[in-house]
């Protein structure tokens, strides 16, 4: 028997028929939690990892090809967008030429399906709140589903807990905020609990290449999926140097004490290592969230482990309603799927460029996809116009959320090709055609408007 707290908890994840094993994996952690582990990682145990680059690795043609005719792709679907103001799937978010996330990576898909004569299957790990809208906005595309293979399966939800006793929390003015997702780690023991794994095997794929749906740059790509099948390693992880951006994000590691590479998250480091973990001289990668692992490799290691990975945990407090600071401290037991990295002996990084890393986290960075810094060609594939991709840093109070964005952006995005960061501090609405060149900042007292077709300059 365990804990009141944790039997309630697991009384409250059988009566909403959660998968018994994901039930084990949450008791597993909420031991860890009750025992007083943190999940945090000192700078004291790592040491900087270097890697090799895509770049610099000569991958054949024809190995290339059969690779990408052995892989499986996952898009992780589950988030919402509610830091910016959406109450839907965020990959349904118009992103380029009328197209969603789904759009384009539905076509994507197509696209490399003709190109390799591969069936490389396209599933989607869903939540319960993603599900409905995005298969209705797939169901367009009549050939997407591999047939004997399904198109979504869903990840799990868990407890928020009380930090004050570590009991589920109550919330009947909305049920639903009684619970969150386990963090994007719980992708292995959902492919699990719905048989996938044992499904992608039976029907000869080796392969599975994972990412983020609101990543575009995130296509399964042949060269990479080349490298990764000769390089024989069970797990492995694109990587991309970090930047200014970047600084509060995670970054790869090797621990000291095993020698085995770890990832970092900013909510696993201690406050005072936040420096270290800033540092981008120091710590100089952090991961795009594109990982690739073998199939029977991951077999292997749940069987072993009776389901549960044992990721390392990322404890999170929050609000028990995200919008009300008045509501109850609550804990949100995570995991981050590339922390598998660590659980693999043979584990690899790869450095890739830039342009497989565009994540779309606010309205900054939906901007710039918007942009001319981009263009989507014949491929879906986003080509990357200009040498750099600038720093956007809007306005929170008018451009956080999605709704405020559009209003001030009627005719679409300035051209950013030439710029090499734009600063709005205020309430500014833009024309169409304005330009961008070099570094902008732009202090409104009060509301603006910039004139169709103005050249914004450092100097204007």
């Amino acid at each position: 028997m365990g804990s009141k707290g944790l039997e309630t908890a697991r009384a409250k994840m059988q009566d909403a028929g959660v998968d018994p094993v994901a039930i084990d994996t949450f008791a597993h952690y909420y031991r860890l939690l009750e025992h007083g582990e943190t999940g945090m990682i000192p700078e004291s145990t790592i040491t900087p990892l270097d890697m090799e680059s895509l770049a610099d690795v000569e991958v054949d043609d024809e190995a290339a090809a059969e690779a990408i005719r052995r892989t499986a792709v996952i898009k992780l679907n589950g988030g919402l967008g509610t830091s910016m103001g959406m109450d839907r799937a965020k990959s349904l978010l118009c992103v380029r030429r009328g197209l969603s996330f789904l759009d384009i990576i539905a076509r994507q898909v197509l696209h490399l399906r003709k190109e390799h004569g591969a069936d490389l299957p396209l599933i989607f790990m869903n939540s319960f709140r993603t599900s409905a809208d995005t298969m209705a906005a797939l169901a367009r595309y009549e050939d997407l589903q591999v047939d004997g293979l399904p198109l979504e399966f869903l990840q799990n939800k868990v407890p928020k807990l009380l930090a004050a006793g570590l009991v589920p929390a109550a919330y009947p003015k909305n049920p639903d905020l009684e619970w969150c997702p386990p963090g994007h780690g719980d992708l292995y023991t959902a492919l699990r609990g719905a048989g996938l794994l044992a499904q992608l095997r039976e029907a000869g794929f080796r392969h599975v290449f994972v990412s983020n749906s609101d990543n575009l740059g995130a296509v399964p790509d042949a060269r990479v999926a080349g490298w990764f099948a000769q390089s024989g390693a069970p797990f492995a992880i694109e990587a991309v140097r970090r930047t200014a951006s970047d600084r509060k994000g995670g970054h790869f590691a090797t621990r000291k004490a095993d020698g085995r590479i770890v990832l970092r998250e900013s909510a696993q480091t201690l406050e005072a290592d936040k420096d270290s973990l800033a540092d981008l001289d120091r710590h100089k990668y952090t991961s795009t969230n594109n990982l690739w692992f073998d199939l029977d490799a991951m077999t292997e290691a749940l069987d072993a482990r009776q389901g549960i990975l044992g990721l390392p945990m990322i404890r999170n407090v929050k609000h028990l309603d995200p919008a009300d600071p008045t509501t109850q401290e609550v804990i949100q037991i995570e995991t981050a799927m590339g922390a598998a990295i660590e659980i693999f002996e043979g584990a690899r990084t790869i450095e890739v460029g830039r342009d497989r890393f565009v994540p779309v986290k606010t309205t900054n960075d939906l901007l710039v996809l918007r942009s001319d810094i981009y263009d989507l060609g014949q491929d879906f594939v986003l080509d990357q116009s200009s040498d750099g991709v600038p720093f956007i840093e809007l306005d929170g109070d008018f451009y956080k959320l999605v709704g405020d964005f559009d209003k001030r952006f009627p005719e679409g995005a300035p051209s950013l090709r030439e710029a090499r960061s734009l600063v709005i501090d205020g309430d500014v609405t833009f024309g169409k055609g304005v330009r961008v060149v070099g570094d902008v900042k732009i202090k409104a007292p009060s509301a603006e408007r910039i004139d169709a077709s103005a050249v914004l300059a450092a100097d204007g």
